[in-house]
């Protein structure tokens, strides 16, 4: 009887076991998708040095001084391999560290806020499938005042919409995937949209280009204005660039956007109509800057 009792338990313990694996290989793969959307490797990966994924070190320069992007690969000393699925989920959520400090936004949790809570467990799955780096944060380069984290309690208080996102009655579910993914997971509007003084993007002309985006560069406007955005772009149009980085007028993208190609190429037929349809439903927003160009 305690034999057939022993099989029992140690068939349930299989079956348990494999079904854990099956749900952490789902999980994987959605988050590899979700990696895929969010541009995380370009951010965190010094490609220009021939860094190792993840690993750090890439550098974007800003008004407020150079930041450095940090190890978010799975080693627990210099990267999150530590962290708990609490620890990252409050981290996109909050932009709070494990240890209680407040990221600058920089890192777009002001963005990442907006997922949903499987949508952070599963790319923290994809990530931690990943090769662990043994790789220290090269420490950022901050003009003052800026670099007091303890100023982004209050900053928070004035411009982080905590919260995850919340749908749109007024669109259809397919402008509303558009919109999560324009809006929360690959975070088109930290880049495409001017930042006031204090780098907090303004809401009032979201998406409508900004003259100093990273690293310098211009950030065109991808509203559906049609002298100062894409608004003369068909729903086409939008996915042929999503897709390959080729422009309506025959050039191809250049700069960080490049980058971005290289992931939204990657999303499936359904989410890249999604985001053209999002696109085009927006308000237009005129500007002083030219269409959408090279970068």
């Amino acid at each position: 009887m305690k034999a057939l009792v022993s099989f029992f338990v140690l068939a349930a313990a299989l079956v348990g076991s494999s079904t854990a694996r099956g749900q952490d290989a789902a999980a994987v793969e959605r988050g590899k998708y979700i990696y895929t959307a969010a541009g995380c490797q370009g951010c965190h990966t010094d490609a220009k040095n021939k860094g190792a994924p993840l690993a750090g070190g890439r550098a974007l320069v800003t008004p407020f001084g150079t930041y450095f992007g940090p190890n978010i690969t799975a080693d627990p000393q210099h990267g999150i391999g530590a962290w708990s699925d609490a620890d990252f989920i409050r981290a996109l959520r909050e932009g709070i560290s494990p240890s209680g400090e407040h990221y600058f936004p920089v890192f777009p949790y002001t963005s990442f806020t907006k997922m949903t809570d499987r949508d952070m467990l599963d790319l923290k799955a994809y990530i931690f499938s990943l090769p662990a780096v043994a790789k220290a944060d090269v420490p950022h380069d901050i003009k003052f005042p800026f670099g007091f984290r303890f100023s982004m309690i209050f900053w928070k208080l004035l411009f982080l919409d905590k919260g995850a996102f919340a749908t749109n009655p007024t669109r259809d579910a397919t402008r509303n995937r558009g919109a999560y993914i324009a809006e929360a997971l690959s975070h088109c509007g930290e880049c495409h949209t001017e930042r006031n003084f204090m780098g907090a993007v303004k809401k009032d002309v979201a998406l409508g280009g900004a003259r100093l985006g990273p690293d310098g560069d211009s950030v065109p406007n991808i509203t559906p204005d049609p002298d100062t955005g894409i608004g003369k772009w068909s729903e086409e149009e939008i996915i042929e660039v999503l897709s390959s980085g080729l422009l309506p007028d025959g050039d191809v993208v250049a700069g960080a956007m490049s980058e971005i190609v290289e992931g939204t190429s990657k999303l499936t037929p359904a989410d890249l109509d999604a985001i053209a349809k999002y696109l085009k439903s927006l308000p237009p927003v005129r500007t002083a800057s030219s269409p959408a160009k090279s970068n």
